[in-house]
């Protein structure tokens, strides 16, 4: 039986009540009806729980998230989605430039794609664990503090068959199985961005986003909010209500790992860079969903200017969200708790006990906390930056990828990067991104330059 992940409605329902809650509505009257009902939570970690429900529980669950989605939210004011709104709630909004800054060369760009690429590689393998396993993991072959990759070459049996590696990347993501770039959405969405802007340059539209997607990307390789957004074109639903129906997902991290390309291509515009993020992600997110791509990319094109170090990127990167939000009080704690304190893994308890009781390991809030804490903890180091965003647990490929990215650009130079990262990737990238299959590095920041120096 083919139980197709992140769309089952019965699933979705358990998953829509969390982020009612969390996105300040009162769904319990709603809860009780689906609990009398025989209606289960959703699944703690997979996209799909094992067995059909009845073609009763599944109907009830469709009119039940219609009627969350209809509840009114106590922080709509403090978290619009429109960027209109989201611009008059911010008082430091960046203003343009004067003249337009130099863009990154290839080098730094190749760096950016690169780091990018290990920081994810170095997640993959444990992507779902929970922290104690990946600690455990690490620790078991002296790996820890996390400073390279994982490997299974020495791992007690017993401890494997706790925290198994994630299964479709044990065979290339390990140490001694890397060979060059595996498959992985945190590249894909680069890449189908870098497409979006040879196609449509930076004007671009969500719809313009909406029909790339279409015809680029495999919808076996989307997931949670990305998915449903394709399942709601499919239907019939436009851009941006594609974010909303049914999509319980919309403040998950699925818009901040695409953000890379807008800010690498706006150089010391982090507005710009915003914007552009900004009309990604309304096809899939809102709120703090969309806010975190923004904050991403703001921070990304202070990255791009190199001039800046990485406190003032995640400074940049702060004035495009909204103060008042959730994701702008998770950045302020991530940056507290990193400034407080000497070992990280005090920082990351810290993060987990303020937020793994409440949010899905891939919500957008924890996993930017986390990187916020991890590039500030590490002043920017490429390896000490991308080893604690994986080492924090959550969504480790994606925020090694996130961290790796920073801290590349602001490298500025392949060379800067320690040659165990690089070398393992053999400058070739694996991908379902139709003509970019075995692309190499180079190639990709040479391609990238081209759309940041575009007028």
């Amino acid at each position: 039986m083919l139980r197709l992940t992140w769309v089952q409605p019965e699933d979705l329902l358990g998953h829509e009540l969390r982020q009612a809650r969390l996105d300040g509505r009162e769904p319990s009257r709603i809860e009780a009806r689906w609990r009398a009902a025989g209606g289960l939570d959703a699944p703690e970690r997979a996209g799909a729980s094992p067995a059909r429900a009845s073609r009763y529980l599944r109907m009830l669950a469709e009119d039940l998230l219609d009627e969350l989605a209809d509840l009114p939210s106590a922080l709509a004011d403090d978290e619009p989605t429109d960027l209109a709104g989201i611009r008059a709630l911010c008082p430091d909004w960046p203003k343009p430039p004067g003249t337009p800054g130099p863009a990154p060369g290839p080098l730094a760009l190749e760096a950016a794609w690169l780091g990018r690429a290990a920081g994810c590689l170095l997640g993959k393998p444990v992507e779902k664990l929970p922290l104690d396993g990946i600690r455990a993991l690490a620790r078991s072959t002296g790996n820890w503090p996390l400073s390279t990759w994982f490997t299974a070459q020495g791992v007690p049996e017993d401890l494997l068959a706790r925290h198994p590696w994630n299964r479709r990347s044990a065979r290339s993501c390990l140490a001694e199985n890397i060979d060059g770039m595996p498959e992985d959405d945190d590249l894909n969405y680069p890449l189908l961005n870098l497409l979006l802007l040879r196609r449509h340059g930076r004007t671009f539209t969500t719809d313009d986003v909406a029909r790339l997607w279409l015809e680029e990307l495999p919808p076996g390789r989307a997931f949670t909010a990305e998915r449903v957004a394709l399942r709601n074109l499919l239907t019939g639903i436009e851009p941006p209500h594609t974010a909303r129906h049914r999509n319980p997902f919309r403040e998950w991290i699925g818009a901040l790992i695409r953000a890379d390309i807008h800010g690498w291509t706006n150089p010391g515009d982090p507005a710009a860079a915003a914007e552009q993020a900004h009309r990604d992600a309304v096809l899939t997110h809102t709120a703090n969903g969309v806010y975190a791509a923004m904050f991403t990319a703001a921070t990304l094109a202070g990255a791009a200017t190199g001039s800046q170090d990485v406190h003032a990127c995640l400074r940049t990167g702060r004035t495009v969200v909204p103060p008042r939000s959730r994701l702008a009080k998770a950045i302020d704690h991530a940056l507290r708790a990193a400034a407080r304190h000497r070992d990280f893994d005090d920082v990351v308890d810290e993060l987990h006990a303020a937020y793994s009781p409440t949010h899905h390991w891939v919500h957008a809030l924890p996993n930017t906390a986390l990187v916020v804490a991890a590039l500030t903890h590490a002043d920017g180091d490429f390896t000490g930056s991308v080893c604690r965003a994986v080492s924090g647990g959550w969504d480790t490929d994606s925020n090694g990828a996130t961290a790796g990215s920073v801290c590349g650009l602001l490298a500025g130079s392949p060379r800067a990067l320690p040659d165990r990262w690089r070398a393992p990737l053999k400058n070739r990238l694996a991908t379902t991104v139709a003509d970019f299959d075995g692309t190499g590095f180079d190639t990709l920041a040479h391609l990238t330059h081209l759309e940041a120096i575009r007028p």
